[in-house]
């Protein structure tokens, strides 16, 4: 059975790693949730246990669906008498995308309209609509021409424990809470004998979850207060009796052993009220200790371990003050230097203004702001004795002397262009077959990583002596550049068949900023084989930036949007990015938004590069194209370079504005431009060595590049 549990973006790696304890067989991240499968216990338990869901979606449907006639077709093809009494109520929550569809409320109306119909005509009544209570909550999700219908299990939103009702201005949901505690590493520092504190903490809700947590109480039992989640007509009660009875007694277990080791403070009065209105709600009153001060006054609890957890204010409601977390950060080293911190910040440069190191940074919405959630451990990091130097071997002395070479060799252009994301090292010496590139991060603590790929070695060089020379390249790189070993990122490009294998190397979640020019970016260096920029390509979009202002730019294959991002920083009249990919699209929103392109202008289009720019009908002064060599997704056309360009080709110039320009990119060593056929109906120029920048000078052939113009 495949299910589906969402999120808030931010938790899905969590929530993946929460199903399968859970008992779901397999679990992966998706947007804003995990898709699961196993058998239906699994799910019943999501909905009990899971501290990270918001919904538990049982999928009843999936049709093609282009129009609001399809809809209607198919949700009125399935058979509701077994999913709902005649007389019954129901639900519909809607979310779609598409144009086929673009409003939510009328998609949720005509999927009611299909049920109610259906029902009618097998029972002569109808159901009726319910929005609080249900006896059926649907879940519509209309994506790229396909409909999903499905049974909410747990009859809303699972995120709502049961016991808030008291809040603050701006309230952090309880899953969120529960990510935090889960990030900090709060299960295991209480079953050590640690505390958690938090010094700002509102209407309580980071230390009533994580009582909760410690006393094993499970989300769902005090939200149903022994009432079924849904009373959908395939629910198994037996089952869900038997998964409560199992929570009741781990609850009651838990509670007998719960410690009173949370501490919280706060300024405001009202928020100290709603905190202890909140607790005692939860039950936990009697173990949490509430008192009212600045953070410039916080005492150390009388603990020697424990957990910081922290959602200072940041939104435009609260009225974020680098000052106030200045004053957080100075108050933890005082009070609490050797505890863990794990802090929700509203941007990374509130989270820099804590003066504090993080070990791990990630991204979390709270709602839909994007925060930056940071863990300090500890919160203040004792001083590091000075590294005995170990002398190097014979081949780490060579691969760390080609490194400052080369450093040497581009620190005067590195200075004077401002490049801070740059490749130290490609296969220089040919033993050593791996490329060494540097990522300056721009604010936060303003760390260095260093990104070691290794390039797959012919099968004729033993195993062996493939790992030795490998580790005596990494012994060179941590001599060189002397960082942590927690910001280097060490990765394999082994090739597999059919091309280059793809896939997560890592699940740290952690993304970095950098600059670019006048861009701000943000990189994953460790949980993909690609870290979301490609630096060979610099210059162009370099170039980009400065020839974009007052026109309308098309990135085609738009990867993490990068590119999009220099046209809008540039002053571009507006930009649209195409991706297959959703994950590549969202992160190239995150890049916009990171450098304030956030208005309908920078259009973000999820479809078939070819396929959407053979149907569009605009027109643009600047289009940017850098295909891969080949794909073969089974959501699109398969499409190779060298044997579409010229098709590819085409349908971009046909797009171009009078005057336009269409710069033309890829990274396919073999490939030869059809010249006779693009000269039918453009002109093309290659650029290629103005494209190439002096950090890659050394691997001339990176990347082929073109202006082409029409005729």
């Amino acid at each position: 059975m495949k299910f589906f549990v969402a999120c808030a973006k931010g938790l899905e790696y969590l929530l993946a790693d929460e199903l399968v304890a859970l008992g779901a067989a397999k679990a992966s991240a998706a947007l804003a949730g995990a898709n699961a499968e196993g058998e239906p216990e699994a799910a019943y338990r999501a909905v009990m246990f899971s501290r990270l869901a918001s919904r538990v979606l049982w999928p009843l449907a999936e049709f093609e669906c282009a129009n609001e006639h399809d809809l209607y077709q198919g949700v009125h093809a399935i058979d509701w008498t077994r999913h709902l009494d005649p007389e019954g109520t129901l639900a519909v929550d809607a979310h779609v995308s598409g144009p086929g569809l673009t409003h939510e409320r009328y998609a949720a109306q005509r999927v009611k309209d299909a049920v109610v119909d259906r029902m009618r005509a097998a029972h002569g009544v109808r159901p009726s609509v319910d929005t609080e209570a249900p006896d059926l909550r649907l879940s519509l999700v209309v994506r790229k021409g396909r409909a999903i219908v499905s049974v909410d299990i747990g009859g809303g939103p699972l995120h709502r424990r049961g016991w808030r009702q008291s809040q603050g201005e701006a309230p952090l949901k309880e899953n969120l809470a529960a990510g935090m505690l889960l990030r900090g590493g709060w299960p295991k520092l209480y079953a050590e004998g640690g505390a958690l504190l938090d010094p700002m903490c509102g209407s309580g809700t980071l230390l009533v979850e994580g009582a909760l947590m410690a006393a094993d109480e499970a989300p769902g039992l005090r939200r149903l207060a022994g009432t079924l989640p849904t009373r959908w007509r395939q629910f198994d009660e037996a089952l869900w009796s038997r998964i409560e009875l199992e929570a009741r007694q781990r609850a009651e277990a838990g509670r007998a052993a719960l410690r009173p080791v949370f501490f919280g403070a706060d300024l405001d009065p009202k928020a100290l009220q709603a905190a202890v209105a909140n607790a005692d709600r939860a039950g936990v009153a009697e173990f949490i200790r509430l008192d009212r001060g600045d953070i410039r006054a916080l005492k150390a609890p009388p603990v020697a371990l424990g957990l910081v957890a922290c959602n200072p204010p940041y939104d435009a409601r609260l009225a974020a003050d680098p000052a106030l977390y200045r004053a957080l950060g100075d108050a933890l080293r005082a009070a609490v230097p050797d505890w863990r911190a794990v802090l929700l910040c509203g941007s990374d440069e509130l989270a820099h203004a804590t003066g504090l190191r993080a070990a791990k940074r990630y991204a979390f919405f709270n709602g839909a702001l994007e925060c930056s959630l940071v863990v300090c451990d500890p919160v203040q990091p004792p001083a590091r004795a000075p590294r005995e130097a170990r002398p190097l071997g014979e081949g780490a002395q060579m691969v760390a002397n080609r490194l400052r070479k080369n450093l040497r060799h581009s620190r005067s252009w590195r200075e004077r262009e401002g490049v801070t994301c740059f490749r130290a090292y490609d296969a220089d010496l040919p033993e050593y077959s791996a490329a060494v590139d540097v990522y300056a991060e721009d604010g936060g603590e303003a760390r260095t990583f260093v990104h070691v790929q290794e390039y797959e070695a012919p099968a004729s060089i033993p195993e062996a002596d493939t790992k030795r020379r490998f580790g005596e390249l990494l012994d060179a790189v941590r001599d060189v550049f002397a960082v942590p070993p927690g910001q280097v990122a060490i990765k394999t490009r082994a090739r597999g068949k059919g091309g280059s294998k793809y896939g997560r190397m890592d699940q740290r979640g952690e993304f970095v900023a950098v600059r670019e020019g006048a861009a701000r970016l943000w990189v994953n260096l460790f949980d993909y084989l690609d870290t979301g920029l490609f630096l060979d390509h610099r210059p162009v979009r370099l170039r980009i930036g400065c020839e974009s202002a007052g026109k309308r730019f098309l990135n085609l294959f738009g990867y993490t949007g990068a590119a999009s991002v220099h046209a809008a920083v540039g002053g571009a009249a507006e930009t649209t990015s195409v991706d297959l990919s959703g994950t590549y699209l969202e992160w190239a929103g995150r890049n916009l938004a990171l450098n304030g392109a956030t208005g309908r202008q920078h259009r973000l289009v999820q479809a078939d590069a070819m396929a959407w720019l053979e149907a569009d009908r605009g027109q643009y002064e600047l289009i940017f194209c850098d295909p891969p060599t080949f794909s073969n997704s089974a959501r699109a056309e398969d499409f190779d370079t060298q044997r579409d360009h010229v098709r590819l080709l085409r349908a971009a110039v046909a797009r171009l504005a009078p005057g336009g320009l269409l710069l033309f990119s890829n990274n396919y060593r073999r490939f030869k431009l059809d010249e006779a056929a693009v000269a039918e109906f453009a002109d093309a120029r290659e650029i290629s060595r103005d494209t190439i920048a002096p950090d890659f000078e050394r691997n001339p052939r990176i990347h082929r590049c073109w202006e082409v113009r029409r005729r």
